[in-house]
């Protein structure tokens, strides 16, 4: 799955919502880039994710988005630059 959010900065929760997205988010997956997460999870770990991101992020404000593939279909993910894969220290 790939999951991507914005958290609205503008008021003094947003910041404290934007350090609790990204702490939950890193319990389950990979920290590719700023607010981009990928990461191979079973469904009730999708579970017990989302929940966990609704009950931190301002719905009104906030915007998050989860991108997942039914099991069984690999996604193509190719790295088109010299940077190291921020994944790759996982065995």
């Amino acid at each position: 799955m790939i999951l991507i959010y914005d958290i609205n900065t503008e008021d003094n929760d947003g910041k404290r919502r934007l350090v609790k997205i990204m702490k939950t988010s890193r319990k389950y997956l990979s920290h590719v880039q700023k607010s981009v997460f990928e990461g191979d999870i079973t469904e009730g770990q999708i579970s017990l994710l989302k929940k966990e991101i609704m009950a931190i992020v301002n719905m009104k404000k906030d915007f998050v988005i989860i991108y997942s593939l039914r099991d069984g279909i690999k996604l193509n993910r190719e790295i088109l630059t010299d940077t190291p894969d921020p994944t790759d220290n996982f065995l």
